[in-house]
């Protein structure tokens, strides 16, 4: 549920002339061979993830149905949301980020084609994640303790604190599955086996879409009075047990393919010596980045606590987290897609010296996520009010949904320049600096920390959600600013100059697409304020589909003109493809 992870001159990057003083930099093109191969790779990827985010959608509705959107649901998406960001500030960013081109190094020079790497890794992982996780469930109090404002220490609010608790208890033994699903999927990709892993989510949502089945033939919708108390122990059970068994279930689904990968893992306690110290030196640095980055989002959700703990009518972690599942579908399905079927590219190019082609494979991707993601955080918040009527306007939230058009209107700035720093990192760590990725993160960690705290504290209960959600994109974009500015610096290849063209001209597409789209909404408001039936959620999808079709159909026609390669290609592909058929 985290990731908590996200654009001078307008000179054209096909090769306009640049003013007298300067040089003009010609267009970083990746290899068209290479290029098909990422897009091949992540395309597997996406076709998961795409699936994995619907079945999301369908749990998070469920969720909200079930639960409502103020305190009763925090207490569980607290408690749930705690043992990803544990394994996330504890092993996740070693397994993501240093074990990849560890991976790639250890089968191009190892004899056994790194085998044995494998093996030590996995045994290595399995103890450590063990003894962490039974150590977490019986700290589960204090660690509570930690995540929920002081408002919780108060005899009011003395049940809804020991239901969190208790909820804690059951969902922290996620953290060993977490961090298995991820380290199995992480050799898998390194042997070129990008599918498996991002199908197996769907095993989880599937699971946890059942659970909410059961819990609302069980128990019902919560109440409006019901919306800020505790849980019954049997609700706690039932929540609590089967989300552990939904992410066990995704680890689980792995295993097999590790075999058709052609990999066998064997426990070995021989660490000393097989390379396992550089590996751990790297990720030293890539450890102090999550706990930075963890401690901030410790600060938020913290605050996110304080809102629904203080009114009824506050917005909370439920709110900004459903809104960033959300506003996240871009980013989860191009860009994470993306990132991982180009790591062990640039690992590869960093290792043979080439920086030249790490610059255009990285520049390539980067324009292939902004073309989607800003046109998309451009429209949302013409779309916000009618999405979250269409993904959350239903049960418990059928009528106080419109909480959440502030939060998601916000988010997708945010997303976009999440998307540009998660993608530079990218690059960071294939060339192994990782101390400069912790660096970048400790700027954003404080301003995020500073500006959460400035901004709610200086608001009411209702603006919490919002708030963080300012907070969370003043951060990251001074953080891709940094990290795209230092690393451009390091890489001569790799030009700022072409890429603001780029997006300045993205830009103009953008507000294009949602000038027209704003002219739509208008007749279509006129049109279905007659309409039989109108103002249901379903007469809210048709709305969203139609604006976000007219804003897909300006883009495309800009897109050549305006020289947008990115999606001029896709085009041209499909339109090839159509003619030969």
């Amino acid at each position: 549920m985290t990731d908590p992870t996200g654009p001078s001159g307008d000179i054209d990057p096909t090769g306009e002339i640049a003013a007298p003083d300067e040089v003009a930099v010609p267009e970083q093109v990746a290899d068209p061979g290479e290029q098909r191969g990422i897009l091949a790779s992540s395309a597997v990827m996406a076709a998961g993830t795409v699936v994995s985010r619907f079945s999301g959608f369908i749990r998070s509705t469920l969720l909200l149905a079930a639960l409502g959107g103020g305190l009763h649901a925090d207490l569980f998406t607290i408690a749930n949301t705690v043992p990803n960001m544990l394994y996330i500030l504890l092993a996740g960013g070693v397994f993501n980020a240093v074990l990849v081109p560890q991976l790639v190094r250890a089968m191009k020079s190892d004899a056994d084609g790194g085998m044995a790497y494998v093996d030590r890794v996995v045994t290595l992982a399995t103890l450590f994640l063990g003894a962490v996780t039974v150590l977490l469930v019986l700290a589960a109090p204090w660690v509570m303790r930690l995540l929920l404002d002081s408002q919780f220490n108060d005899a009011g609010l003395a049940e809804q604190r020991q239901s969190a608790v208790d909820f804690a208890r059951y969902c922290l033994p996620q953290v060993f599955f977490y961090g298995m699903f991820v380290l199995v999927g992480q050799v898998l990709n390194a042997r070129g086996r990008f599918g498996p892993m991002m199908w197996a989510p769907i095993a989880n949502n599937v699971i946890a879409v059942g659970v909410l089945v059961v819990y609302l033939f069980a128990f019902g919708p919560a109440s409006p009075g019901e919306q800020h108390g505790a849980f019954s122990g049997s609700e706690e059970l039932l929540l609590g047990i089967g989300s552990t068994l939904g992410i066990a279930a995704q680890f689980f689904i792995l295993v097999p393919y590790l075999r058709s990968a052609g990999i066998s893992i064997r426990p070995r306690f021989d660490f000393r010596g097989t390379g396992l110290g550089h590996t751990l030196r790297l990720g030293v640095w890539t450890v102090l980045f999550v706990v930075v980055n963890q401690a901030a989002y410790v600060v938020v959700v913290r605050l996110a606590s304080g809102g629904t703990a203080a009114s009824s009518e506050g917005t909370g972690i439920t709110i900004y987290s459903s809104a960033q599942l959300a506003v996240m579908v871009p980013h989860s399905i191009i860009t994470v897609s993306l990132a991982t079927a180009i790591l062990p590219r640039l690992s590869a190019h960093a290792a043979a010296g080439d920086a030249a082609a790490l610059s255009r494979t990285l520049v390539s991707t980067v324009r292939t996520a902004l073309a989607v993601v800003v046109p998309f955080a451009v429209l949302l918040p013409l779309i916000a009010l009618d999405t979250s009527q269409v993904l959350w306007g239903h049960g418990a939230t059928a009528a106080t949904y419109p909480r959440f058009e502030t939060t998601v209107s916000l988010f997708g700035i945010g997303v976009v320049f999440f998307t540009l720093h998660y993608l530079t990192l990218r690059g960071f760590y294939a060339l192994e600096q990782n101390r400069t990725v912790f660096l970048i993160q400790c700027v954003i960690a404080a301003v995020n920390i500073v500006a959460a705290l400035v901004l709610v504290g200086r608001t009411d209960p209702d603006h919490t959600s919002p708030m963080l959600v300012i907070a969370y994109t003043i951060a990251y974009g001074v953080g891709s600013l940094i990290s795209f500015t230092v690393l451009s610096r390091q890489l001569s290849e790799l030009p700022l100059r072409p890429m603001l063209g780029f997006v300045a001209r993205l830009l103009v597409a953008a507000a294009a697409g949602l000038g027209a789209a704003w002219v739509v909404d208008l007749g279509l408001d006129e049109l279905l304020s007659r309409a039989p039936g109108a103002g249901g959620w379903w007469w809210a999808a048709v709305e969203v589909m139609v604006l976000g079709l007219v804003d897909v159909v300006v883009l495309l026609l800009l897109a050549r003109p305006l020289h947008l390669r990115e999606i001029t290609s896709v085009v041209d592909t499909v339109a090839g493809r159509l003619r030969r058929r």
